[in-house]
């Protein structure tokens, strides 16, 4: 393997204070972990409120494949372009969690010629934030127990317990499990589970924090459980949020590190993208657009997930507006739903399209060019784009980085010439009931017929309800495999209803997610995980790693 900091033409990265720089940040405040990484104290966006905001461009998906679609890739790719075209960009991305890593997905820090640097460190422990978020949840459940242990004043129902303990890998046999065995001494016996990190509460709580002080008030309305009057308990009843902020005073600031060509980009935080909003933290985001005049950013899955939960969860408790919108589409994806036909691949296409124009934008569509790729089929989704009135390019980013990605660069800035003025459409009030927020999601922007609710999802709805938490947006978790619940169900499918198990409360990140189907919080590995493959050698390199 080559070395973790190689880059473009064999040469390694720029110093960060280099890539700081750039970005006007004064490199005497910067907080460098090593040469290549540093955290940017938030207070540098304390000190930058008057400043106007740049581009945000969002960009998002068709529905993918198993393999997903490479928005990453993408992502990074048109940031480079941006930047080569003269114009001052970066890009904002998730952190990678190492329990996709070591298992079947791989790293998280794009690929080809368009990735992210230092690969090896951002996709292992990179600056401790994922540690961060464990720890700070693992706390509070420590906690609770404790209460438990000590009396239970507050009168917790263990049986009713919702706050579940995290750890960054996947192990499916700690999804259900039993803890406090062993006698008195050794704690109250109950029911629980692991979550992987990405998916606690903690992780969305710091990814949608405006700062310390509303991260303290989210994490106070975090509620673990209930009594057994029926009554929510909230984590400032267990006195554990002061030593939680503590624990994450460091991982609140943004981290600064940069493509292989060089352009400055923030990878911070990250939220599992079905079961909470899926995308990186905003303090980065806001940050980024009073740094650069363009910003790209993604979000997890296709429009009907990722690209939903951003407008609809980050959008508006960040206060944020994008752009434009970029739809990452590959021939390989338009094959496996269906192929070329207005139910199949097409079809999918054309419905993503049409959810991010009821969102108030024109999109553009990056068409991702792979090596087996027939110019006759790259030709025929241009052709069907034009007829839905969107411009479609073919990018390169992969084999040529940006060299292969300016016509979409270019692309994207006509589109936010063409979108100047228009305003971002909610598709409802945070006063809509929470059963018709789940009709206007299920009926507009996944095609279903409607919505029905399993029993417990109903008594969901009322106890939410009962406790003032019905205001609340939804998060909806769902398969990401088709706009329906059904991952059997691809391209675009039609008469179908979607199917509400249960409602899960985030009151700490601000949201109610929705589950519908079986949705995985804690993955498994496969047979033979990509860990079998990684091998340390004599000289301190590793191999295997992806």
């Amino acid at each position: 393997m080559p070395d973790k900091t190689a880059a473009v033409n064999g040469q390694p990265p720029r110093r960060i204070s280099e890539v700081a720089a750039e970005l006007g940040l004064d490199t005497g405040r910067i907080l460098p972990h090593g040469h290549y990484i540093a955290k940017i104290p938030i207070a540098e966006l304390e000190a930058r409120q008057h400043q106007s905001d740049g581009h945000l461009i969002l960009v998002t998906a068709m529905t993918p494949t198993p393999q997903g679609e490479g928005k990453t890739t993408a992502t990074i790719g048109l940031a480079d372009a941006l930047r080569r075209l003269g114009k001052k960009s970066m890009f904002c991305v998730r952190e990678p969690s190492l329990g996709p890593y070591f298992g079947i997905k791989g790293g998280g820090t794009g690929g080809g010629h368009a990735q992210v640097v230092p690969a090896e460190d951002i996709n292992l422990h990179f600056v401790g934030d994922m540690y961060a978020v464990e720890k700070a949840n693992n706390l509070l459940c420590a906690m609770v127990d404790n209460h438990l242990q000590h009396g239970n004043e507050l009168g917790l129902d263990p049986r009713r317990i919702v706050l579940r303990r995290v750890i960054d890998l996947n192990d499916r046999s700690l999804r259900d499990i039993i803890i406090g065995l062993g006698g008195p001494l050794h704690g109250v016996p109950r029911r629980d589970g692991f979550n992987i990190t990405p998916a606690s509460e903690v992780m969305a709580i710091l990814c949608l924090a405006r700062d310390f002080g509303d991260l303290g008030k989210r994490m106070t309305n975090m509620v673990v459980g209930f009594t057994y009057k029926g009554e929510p308990v909230r984590a400032d009843a267990i006195q554990a949020v002061g030593a939680m902020q503590v624990l994450l005073r460091d991982a609140i600031h943004p981290n600064l590190v940069q493509s292989l060509e060089g352009t400055p980009a923030f990878v911070h935080g990250g939220p599992f993208g079905n079961i909470a909003q899926g995308t990186n933290t905003s303090i980065a985001t806001r940050l980024a657009l009073k740094l650069a005049d363009y910003v790209v950013t993604e979000a997890g899955f296709a429009t009907d997930l990722g690209g939903e939960k951003f407008i609809h969860l980050k959008c508006r408790t960040a206060g944020l507006k994008p752009a434009t919108a970029v739809i990452v589409v590959t021939v390989k994806a338009i094959n496996y739903h269906g192929g070329f036909n207005d139910t199949g691949g097409l079809g999918n296409l054309a419905k993503h399209v049409e959810n991010i124009r009821r969102f108030g934008l024109d999109p553009v569509v990056c068409l991702s060019h792979f090596p087996d790729d027939k110019p006759e089929d790259h030709a025929r989704v241009i052709k069907f784009c034009a007829q839905h009135d969107v411009e479609a390019i073919v990018s390169r980013h992969f084999d040529d980085g940006s060299a292969g990605t300016t016509d979409l660069a270019e692309a994207v800035l006509r589109s936010i010439e063409k979108n100047k003025g228009k305003s971002i459409h909610f598709l409802y009030s945070l006063e809509t009931p929470i059963q018709k927020k789940l009709e206007i999601l299920a009926t507009q922007l996944y095609g279903a017929d409607g919505v029905d609710y399993d029993r417990t999802a109903q008594a969901g709805i009322e106890l939410l309800n009962k406790h003032g938490f019905g205001e609340l947006p939804i998060c909806v978790a769902k398969t990401a495999m088709s706009l329906s619940d059904d991952p059997e169900l691809r391209g675009r499918p039609s008469g179908f209803r979607i199917r509400v198990n249960e409602l899960r409360l985030s009151a700490g990140a601000g949201f109610i997610v929705a589950v519908c189907g079986n949705i995985v919080t804690m993955p498994g590995l496969p047979k033979v995980p990509a860990a079998a493959h990684i091998k340390m050698l004599p000289n301190g390199k590793a191999t295997g790693l992806t």
